[in-house]
């Protein structure tokens, strides 16, 4: 019962090819490519509402130099939407329940921030590691501290968004094959059941998209600590 629980978070494969590959390029089929037309349709208004808005909350506290990194995490975020909403579909694959495919995104990303602050800005960088007005005999300590809680940020990153998701994933197959047994057994809490796995897609789709969010969020905190 248990391994094919976790059966649904197998990477699936076709003649022995990985088919976590054709995940990972649907994404960028799905979106139109934007227009130079005055008028565009319904569609391309809502994708750029949404992307302007994310771009103005996100970049806001940013310098101008901050604001560079706006293609690669607005991409970013589109992407990981894309594909934890796709998940929820049923006989499909969720990539980002991967830890591994987590980390190849918050891993790069977050050592460029750490090495572009180093060489422009070290003395700003390295000041995060000691607070001001720290005691004397904490300060070995506590550089350690703040050096470890540096290196595993993507470490952090990714298992949060590994975490949430897969959360959701067993939860929602959990309720469903308690629903799926009890109907022909009691079906008024069969229905109960039913409603309440409802209510929690409705709460899983809108868990995909925040974490998605906050992904990104937080690398833009941390790109702002290292510009």
């Amino acid at each position: 019962m248990m391994l094919s629980l976790f059966d649904q978070f197998m990477s699936p494969t076709l003649l022995g090819l990985p088919l976590v590959l054709l995940a990972l390029f649907l994404p960028w089929a799905l979106f139109p490519k934007p227009s130079k037309r005055w008028l565009i349709n319904r569609t391309l208004q809502v994708q750029n509402w949404l992307i302007n808005n994310f771009i103005k909350q996100v970049f806001s506290p940013l310098n101008s130099e901050g604001c560079k990194w706006a293609m690669l995490l607005t991409s970013l975020l589109i992407f990981l939407i894309t594909l934890n909403l796709l998940g929820l579909l049923p006989y499909t694959f969720t990539p980002t329940t991967q830890l591994s495919l987590n980390l190849a995104f918050a891993t790069p990303i977050w050592l460029a921030t750490v090495i572009r602050g180093l060489r422009e800005r070290p003395s700003y960088s390295l000041g995060h590691l000691l607070p001001e007005g720290t005691p004397t005999m904490l300060i070995p300590a506590l550089v350690i501290i703040e050096t470890i809680s540096l290196f595993i940020r993507p470490l952090a990153l990714g298992v949060r968004l590994t975490a949430n998701l897969t959360a959701g994933h067993l939860l929602i197959q959990l309720i469903a094959s308690g629903a799926y047994f009890l109907f022909p057994i009691m079906p008024a809490m069969a229905l109960l059941t039913s409603t309440l796995l409802i209510l929690l897609t409705l709460l899983e789709v809108a868990v995909a998209v925040i974490q998605a969010y906050v992904f990104v969020l937080l690398l833009s905190l941390y790109l702002q600590e290292n510009i």
